[in-house]
């Protein structure tokens, strides 16, 4: 039997996450158009022609919250459960040497829950002597995590964080977000799908923003 493949993340791919501390506004004209600023932070969404949903991106930065202490609350799932409403189940596993987590998302009625599974990994990185931390979650397929019946899996994930000091006792924080919450969705219902999945990219920065108000 042959040992399965093992998944993560490329180098390139978090040296990317790092890049995007030093662009942290989108090319006027281009395609990422802003969305809102509020309080020191940017957010912009990119139209995905494939699926008609939106790619979010968001810069920002938290004063008064070292990068360690953000990363090591962002990283936690036990506190995630105590601040995400939308959260119903919540746990990592390991499978065949793989860490993977299972994240199971509450939609009001009438949709239906989504699921994720999915891989993540926190680095720390040193670029030009530079420390920034960068954290890659990404959905993949797990046969021993399947589909649940009346849950609609999200096969179409991503999320990346880059954040940094920002020279005094705060941070620089750069975010992009992505799901696909599938399904069969009626078009009068369309809107309000799309806007849980707003908030649950607003969901990301809750944690972060709720360490800054500390």
């Amino acid at each position: 039997m042959e040992a399965p493949a093992v998944r993560g993340f490329s180098e390139e791919q978090f040296r990317a996450a790092c890049r995007e501390l030093d662009q942290p506004v989108p090319a006027a004209g281009g395609p990422w158009q802003l969305l809102v600023e509020s309080m020191g932070v940017r957010i912009y969404r990119l139209h995905n022609e494939q699926s008609g949903l939106y790619e979010y991106k968001l810069f920002g930065g938290l004063a008064d919250c070292p990068p360690k202490l953000c990363v090591d609350v962002y990283m936690d799932l036990n506190f995630r459960k105590q601040w995400d409403q939308y959260v119903k189940e919540l746990y990592e596993k390991t499978y065949d040497g793989e860490k993977v987590i299972y994240w199971e998302v509450k939609y009001p009625f009438p949709l239906s829950n989504r699921d994720y599974v999915y891989i993540r990994e926190c680095r720390e990185m040193d670029v030009d002597g530079r420390k920034i931390w960068v954290v890659l979650a990404q959905s993949v397929s797990v046969p021993q995590c399947p589909e649940k019946p009346g849950i609609i899996r999200v096969k179409s994930y991503k999320q990346s964080l880059a954040i940094e000091s920002d020279g005094k006792t705060g941070s620089k924080v750069y975010m992009y977000y992505f799901d696909n919450p599938g399904g069969m969705i009626p078009s009068w219902l369309v809107n309000w799908a799309a806007k849980v999945s707003k908030e649950l990219f607003f969901c990301e920065m809750d944690v972060l923003t709720f360490l800054a108000l500390m």
